[in-house]
Formats: C-alpha cells, sequence, structure tokens
C-alpha cells in the first residue's frame, strides 16, 4: 500500500491536471539549431533521466547521440555518483562522470520534496521516454511508478533497470557490475587457464554497459511501436538477465551437452588457433584468430609450417580442438623468435583476423581509430578541453552534429524550470529553500 505522504503527494497532482504538458515535438534541440545536416533519428524525443551510475547513463548518452533531448534529474550538491568517482580528475570533474553524460542537460532538484516532487512529476508528463534505476519499488513510493504516470502520459515509455529484475528472490538487492557478472557467470569463465586460477572481471563494466543497450534496444522499439498504437510500453531490464543472456554459445554448451566452461585466457573453447600469442616483446602481445580450414591452411602457409594442415591431428577444426596444447606449442615457439610487428607485417594483406594487443596509447594512436574519428573533443565550462571516446554508429550526413559537452551539476536548472513555465522569482524561492540547485 502507498504511504499516506505519497498519497498526498498523488493526490496533489491532481490539482496539476488543468497543466497541460508541451509536447517534446515541439522542442528545439541544440543540435537542430546548430548543424544544417538531417535531423537525428530521435530528433523531439524527450527523455527524462532519473538514473545513475553507469547502465542507465550510458543508455541515455547513447539516445542523446541519436538526437534525444535528454534532461539529467540529480540531487543537488551531490549529482550523479559518479561525480565523485576519481581520481582522475579534469580541474573538478571526474573522467568516469565525463565519459558517460555527453550531450545532456542536467537540473539538480530534491525529488523527495512536495516542490521538487511536483518538478519531477511535470518533466514526466511532457517526456517520451522516462529511465530510472532505482531499487524496486522506490519509483511508486515517490509516487512516480508506471501504472501512476501513465494515467497522465499514457504515450511514456518507462525504463527500469535493476540489478536483479522487479520481482523475485534478489530483487531488492542492490546491482553492480561486478557483482552481477559474478552471479550470471561471467567472472566464473574469465581469467588465466587453470583450476587453480582465479576468476578475473573484465576491464571495463561490460555487464553493465549490455544492459544499457538492450535498454536502449527495447525504447527505440517502443517508441516505434507507439507510432501505430498511441501508447507507451513499461520496459524491465536487469544486470542478472543481460549477463545470463550474454553467456550464448558457453551456455548453450552447458544446456545443452552439458558442457561445463573453463577460464580459458584468451583462448576459444571451440576454435584453435584463436588467442594470444606470445612474440620477442613479451607474454600475449599478437592475437590471430583462424575461424575455419581455409584460414588455417593460409596461415600455415605464411609461417611456412605447410605440413600442418596435412596432419590428422590438425587438419580440422575438430582435430585442433582434441589437440590443441601440442598445436599451440608449435605456434608459439615460433611467433616468439620474432617481434610483435615481423608478424603484423607478416599478416597484412593475407585476409586473415590478426592484431596486436595495445595499450591505451596504442588504441588512440591507431591509424584505424583516428580514421573512424574515435575521439570527440569539447570544450567544457570548467575543465577545459576534454577528449571522449567517439559514437561507435555513423549515421550519414548527421555524423558531425554538434553535441552538449557533459554538464555541470545543475548547469541547466533555471533553462529548464523556465520551459516548465516557472517565473525568476518561482525559481528563486525555489533556490533560497535548497529545492534546486543552479550551476
Amino acid at each position: 500500500m502507498m504511504k499516506a505522504s505519497v498519497f498526498g503527494r498523488v493526490r496533489a497532482c491532481v490539482c496539476y491536471a488543468g497543466w497541460k504538458p508541451q509536447r517534446s515535438k515541439q522542442y528545439v534541440s541544440f543540435a537542430q539549431r546548430h548543424t544544417s545536416s538531417k535531423p537525428l533519428p530521435l530528433n523531439g524525443i524527450k527523455i527524462l533521466d532519473l538514473s545513475r551510475v553507469l547502465a542507465g547513463p550510458f543508455c541515455t548518452m547513447n539516445l542523446a547521440d541519436l538526437g534525444a533531448d535528454v534532461i539529467k534529474v540529480e540531487r543537488p550538491g551531490i549529482g550523479d555518483e559518479t561525480r565523485q568517482w576519481g581520481p582522475p580528475f579534469v580541474g573538478t570533474e571526474t573522467t568516469y562522470f565525463l565519459s558517460i553524460n555527453r550531450g545532456k542537460r542536467s537540473i539538480a532538484v530534491d525529488m523527495k520534496s512536495a516542490a521538487g516532487f511536483e518538478i519531477v512529476w511535470k518533466l514526466a508528463c511532457q517526456a517520451d521516454v522516462l529511465v530510472e534505476n532505482f531499487l524496486p519499488g522506490k519509483m511508486e513510493e515517490l509516487g512516480l511508478g508506471y501504472e501512476t504516470l501513465v494515467k497522465s502520459n499514457p504515450g511514456l515509455v518507462y525504463a527500469s533497470i535493476s540489478g536483479y529484475g522487479a520481482t523475485g528472490p534478489y530483487s531488492d538487492r542492490g546491482g553492480y557490475d561486478v557483482v552481477a557478472s559474478a552471479v550470471g557467470g561471467l567472472m566464473g569463465i574469465t581469467g588465466p587457464v587453470g583450476e587453480e586460477s582465479e576468476p578475473c572481471k573484465a576491464g571495463v563494466a561490460l555487464t553493465d554497459l549490455s544492459t544499457g543497450l538492450y535498454c536502449l534496444g527495447a525504447i527505440t522499439a517502443a517508441l516505434h511501436s507507439r507510432n501505430s498504437t498511441g501508447y507507451g510500453q513499461k520496459i524491465d531490464c536487469s544486470l542478472l538477465e543481460t549477463q545470463v543472456a550474454l553467456l550464448v554459445n558457453v551456455a548453450s554448451a552447458y544446456l545443452n551437452a552439458n558442457k561445463v566452461p573453463k577460464r580459458m585466457g584468451t583462448a576459444h573453447e571451440s576454435i584453435v588457433p584463436y588467442q594470444a600469442f606470445d612474440t620477442m616483446d613479451g607474454k600475449g602481445k599478437l592475437v590471430v584468430a583462424a575461424m575455419n580450414d581455409n584460414q588455417f591452411f593460409r596461415l600455415c602457409q605464411l609461417l611456412d609450417l605447410t605440413s600442418l594442415p596435412s596432419n590428422s591431428k590438425f587438419a580440422t577444426n575438430p582435430q585442433r580442438v582434441a589437440n590443441r596444447d601440442e598445436l599451440l606449442k608449435i605456434l608459439n615457439n615460433l611467433t616468439k623468435t620474432q617481434p610483435t610487428q615481423h608478424w603484423l607485417q607478416l599478416l597484412e594483406g593475407s585476409g586473415l583476423a590478426y592484431g596486436p594487443v595495445n595499450t591505451m596509447e596504442d588504441v588512440f594512436d591507431d591509424p584505424q581509430v583516428k580514421h573512424q574519428d574515435m575521439i570527440m573533443e569539447f570544450d567544457h565550462p570548467t575543465a577545459g578541453k576534454i577528449r571522449i571516446p567517439g559514437k561507435p554508429v555513423k549515421l550519414k550526413d548527421c555524423d558531425k552534429t554538434p553535441m552538449r559537452p557533459p554538464p555541470l551539476l545543475g548547469e541547466h536548472t533555471r533553462e529548464i524550470l523556465l520551459s516548465l513555465g516557472y517565473s525568476n522569482h518561482e525559481i528563486s524561492n525555489l533556490l533560497a529553500t535548497g529545492v534546486i540547485q543552479i550551476d
């Protein structure tokens, strides 16, 4: 049952019933005002972002990349937790926050206060999409649950991201990437070869990021559906469900063949060779993949190991998997006789899949990375010139559309409140009582 104080808030919202939200399609985006190229696909779509940390903000950043107007709601004085996740800092901003919040506007508002709740309610009533990642049930306690909001905004696409799902024995647990990747099996299959090896987490939060991308896909599908039905949709995503889904072939091998996976280092359980090899420069410096017998034949030609494909131990991929250790020893003994660059030059133009194991410096100095414009530069109001990874999806005639830099906490509070019809006097009162923060 809804708490009395929250019920009072919801009843108070009835008093706003005469307020007519301005539909988002009337909004002229920052990108539209500053470019002559084609509008981005989500131009005119308004996103209310009530999420924090990574999965939700990553989802909404990608929506902003596609042209949506993303309003990020943050707590006054604190903001998104990732604003404190440093070092490293650029000025007073953490590089973590900067990496996942480009293209957004920030409003700092205490949504637990009556006046702050009214602001968020109004924003929700005019939003096309709401994204949140509170513990299941918390939004209902605040009076901002789907069933409540959809009565005033039936076209709302309402996306909830949680650790373990909206219901079930773990639903009230907090969810973070490292825990979800452990419970969901990824850490159990990731790490050095060997029964005694320790499980490893991936170098970035893949479970969080993948959940954000699943949520992005569901949101765009729901918006497409709304075009024909006129109604929004309730979307539920969780880190655990994402991680279990991402087990793909490893899970299928277990579920259908009772094959229990082992940690394989850089290798693949079903394909040989498909891993990192040593070179004169050190261990695991060169990755080579021969995905089929023809590619293995071509690799052996280049390496002057022409007898291997005719050897019954290595002629087919199942035979190579069965005799993995013997084959890998032959290949590794050869690759470590020359520096990495020698092998890269030898494999160039071969049609095979190969590459060095790059450092961060190598990655952003890579000619293909540069060619694909995978570094975005912004002039940030306090951090100065910042650089972050660029858009991985290119849209013809839209790629150069200017974007906002990651926002300061409350940078757009006044602008957003004015668009909702608040007067400067009302905004001053909200500021004086601590309901809002204006940078």
